[in-house]
């Protein structure tokens, strides 16, 4: 074919054009995979950033981010101008005057390089593509690039067509600014905006001529010119760069030499915008959206969506206040229950041998040792004993403490954690989620992952599964010895007699809702047996409990494992008149481009009778108004103005690990969990450590403070009528006693206590806010100083 073309040098000419052609065709199209991916007409369109996505509250306050590259992009005129002439008089100074290929910096930086001072020849345009669509990683490589010589070519080549791509598709402002937000400043900083917070603790629009040149002299390379490594490099970098500002006519002489004799001047920010109760939601929204990320294929940590929960910050922020305040008073009583004595004990309270021995065994710092002593861990146990100055986590903040590495476990070990959440009923929107004391130090959620042995906070369940069956909360049974036979899975025959939590009984018949309200064992025990204990699982499903449950006799009196996130699931249900609302944590979902792409609501589904639903939160309203209701402590807080009604349920697992409180009003359901996360250290005794000593006060802190900002939409007043006509029998008031301070816990306390005084029955049914206040002051009376 070139044959036909008489003129030699034309002839070469045409066929170097034509080997160019059939190069840039195959490079593009990547030939039998020899030449590795190259961008596409469509990728030039739409670049993709892995930017940040982060995480609101429903009041667009931001608590968390998700990235592998922590950046947030800022449009040009975000940016300062010192920065621009920084990186054009450092990086391409004919970036204005160039197509993306600056050939003429080509021979330029050929020549320096000869005459000894080698510098690059890449433009800004070129080393965006190389930032954008990562030409020279790996993936991006075909089979010649294991062809020396040729890898760079290649490379190089495609980045040049990139470039010019580019460039016929975007300004020049917006290629600078592009690049600008892909480029890596070191410590997790990516893009302008990340460096310029990282290192001076300002927007990028406020970036001095010092701060711009140290910003861009950092781009050469970010470890040998990083500032907080190495200040010495990176101040000489800075200065070179204010040099070449100076030679490009950005900076006068004079200025270049007062500029170069500044310091550094660092404001270093490693705050990560969430605190550590924050931090539990970030991650609770990270699990919530698994799902949702792998059904759409999008990836949160490179997407740079703005995720807006259902938290309310202010709501969010006095829980955090609350737990803070009450735990570190809880954790002072536990220290002191023990003093000197160990705290880990079996079923019988004696000290377990070897706990923390076996606790140290599962530290990595165990197998380095076992292998540094040659597995002799007489050796190793002497080094964990060692003491050495270290920082331990404690509720006035970072102590520095003498510790062995022993005593560092045995400290974090004896620490009470929490859990608790705060769900509207009616939408299912979670408004609080506080998952631990600090999540840097206890990284498992207490609201959704872990599981506790629920307590009595479990039996509105079985009562709800006798209203289903047809009782009503009138029906009364008997406060007596209980002895039920039963065969068990394996076909063995048992028995089981539950006590009360005072190991008496008094004989007396009491109807439903008192017995509820007192928590009897005995009664609830009769009721489950009544049903059925597998109706009472059943109950309990559909109400929203998910997590397996034993279809036991004990199974009402709370034996089984559940979450926070399960309780107050199933307590909602009762409040929104039987309806089943699924909990929301993220209500929407916004993309890069301001589009909402993804909205979530609650799904309802109608699982128990209204009629029934509604009973039940009179009968939770009873632990409160019955004589010797478990939540009569509650009278202690400024809960009670307006004819406010509240219900609720406290719990205690065996041997006092577990407290628990279930607290519900007309706008909102709260759960709150107590315990270590060993769930062999807990308290000793009912005074110390029930649920109503634990758990409560945390409830009624938080709702006594809630009720002073009616603003967030939580305020007194009376339960929701029944929207159904309440055909059952629940008119029933019981006789006036007083009770020594109530307990509540599926397990005995150390000694019983006095019987209950039996008053005289009302001739009447007195109005219930003069009902409430006769037991305020009976509660009053027999309350004694919860803390030690």
């Amino acid at each position: 074919m070139f044959r036909r073309v008489k003129n030699r040098l034309l002839r070469y000419v045409l066929i170097v054009i034509y080997s160019i052609i059939l190069f840039t065709c195959a490079v593009q199209l990547n030939f039998l995979g020899l030449f590795g991916y190259s961008p596409t007409k469509n990728d030039i369109v739409m670049p993709t950033l892995n930017v940040a996505s982060e995480v609101y509250t429903a009041d667009s306050v931001l608590i968390g981010r998700y990235f592998e590259e922590d950046r947030d992009p800022v449009p040009f005129d975000s940016i300062s101008e010192h920065v621009l002439d920084a990186l054009i008089a450092t990086e391409d100074i004919r970036f204005y005057k160039h197509n993306g290929v600056d050939f003429m910096g080509l021979v330029s930086g050929a020549i320096s390089t000869l005459k000894g001072d080698p510098r690059g020849a890449s433009t800004i345009t070129q080393q965006l593509a190389k930032n954008l669509f990562k030409t020279r990683y790996t993936n991006a490589q075909g089979y010649l690039s294991k062809v020396p010589g040729l890898n760079i070519l290649i490379t190089k080549y495609k980045e040049w067509m990139t470039a010019y791509k580019l460039e016929t598709r975007y300004s020049k402002k917006d290629i600078i600014t592009m690049y600008l937000n892909t480029v890596s400043f070191s410590n997790n900083a990516y893009g302008i905006k990340s460096a310029s917070i990282r290192y001076f603790n300002k927007q990028p629009k406020n970036l001095n001529v010092n701060e711009s040149a140290l910003l861009v002299g950092m781009l050469k390379g970010t470890t040998i010119y990083n500032p907080i490594r190495n200040p010495k490099n990176a101040m000489q970098r800075r200065n070179v760069v204010l040099a070449q500002m100076g030679k490009s006519g950005y900076l006068t002489e004079a200025e270049v030499k007062g500029l170069s004799r500044d310091s550094l001047k660092l404001d270093l920010n490693y705050k990560d915008n969430i605190d550590g109760n924050d931090s539990y939601i970030r991650s609770a929204v990270e699990r919530w959206l698994e799902k949702w990320s792998q059904d759409n294929e999008i990836d949160i940590y490179k997407a740079g969506l703005k995720i807006y929960t259902t938290i309310d910050s202010r709501m969010q922020k006095i829980a955090e206040k609350v737990v803070a305040e009450r735990m570190e008073e809880l954790q002072r009583r536990l220290k002191n229950t023990w003093g000197s004595e160990e705290p880990w004990r079996d079923k019988e309270g004696k000290v377990i041998p070897e706990f923390l021995e076996n606790h140290a065994r599962k530290l990595p710092i165990y197998a380095s040792l076992m292998q540094k002593y040659h597995n002799n861990e007489d050796s190793v146990f002497r080094d964990l004993q060692v003491k050495k100055e270290m920082e331990v986590f404690t509720w006035q903040g970072m102590e520095k403490v003498k510790y062995s590495t022993m005593d560092s476990l045995k400290h974090y070990l004896m620490m009470l954690n929490t859990g608790m959440m705060a769900m509207n009923p009616y939408d299912g929107e979670i408004k609080v989620w506080v998952g631990g004391i600090n999540h840097e130090y206890y990284k498992f959620d207490h609201v959704n992952q872990a599981k506790r042995q629920a307590g009595s906070t479990f039996k509105p369940f079985a009562y709800m599964a006798a209203l289903e069956s047809g009782m009503s909360p009138c029906d009364k049974f008997t406060d007596k010895p209980v002895k039920i036979e039963f065969t068990n899975k394996k076909g063995e025959h048992e028995i089981w007699e539950p006590k009360n939590a005072d190991w008496s009984v008094s004989y007396r018949e009491m109807s439903l809702r008192w017995a509820m309200a007192r928590s009897l064992n005995t009664i609830t025990a009769q009721v489950t047996e009544a049903v059925g204990w597998d109706k009472v699982v059943d109950v309990a499903h559909l109400c929203g409990i998910e997590s397996k449950l034993e279809s036991v006799p004990s199974v009402g009196l709370g034996s089984n494992d559940v979450s926070v996130l399960e309780m107050v699931k199933g307590y909602s249900t009762f409040m929104n008149a039987g309806k089943k609302t699924d909990p929301i944590l993220v209500s929407k979902i916004v993309g890069m481009d301001g589009n909402v792409i993804a909205t979530f609501k609650s799904e309802q589904k109608q699982v128990i009778s209204p009629e029934n639903a509604w009973l039940m939160t009179y009968m939770l309203r009873g632990t409160v108004e019955e004589p010797g209701g478990t939540s009569q402590a509650l009278w202690e807080w400024d809960l009670f103005k307006n004819e406010n009604e509240i219900g609720g349920k406290t719990g205690t697992s065996s041997d006092y690990v577990d407290g628990w409180y279930m607290g519900v009003t007309k706008d909102l359901v709260a759960g709150v969990w107590v315990g270590c996360d060993e769930q062999s250290i807990h308290f000793k005794n009912s005074a110390t450590g029930e649920g109503s000593k634990t758990a409560l006060p945390i409830y009624a802190l938080f709702m006594e403070e809630l009720y002073k900002h009616p603003e967030l939409g939580v305020t007194f007043g009376r339960f929701p009528e029944s929207t159904v006509e309440i055909k059952k029998d629940y008119r029933c008031p019981s006789p006036r006693i007083r009770v020594e301070q109530p307990v509540d816990s599926v397990e005995t306390p150390d000694s019983p206590e006095d019987e209950a005084l039996l008053l005289p029955e009302l001739e009447e049914v007195k109005p219930v806010q003069r009902e409430l206040d006769m037991q305020r002051n009976n509660t009053q009376e027999n309350r004694s100083d919860n803390l030690p």
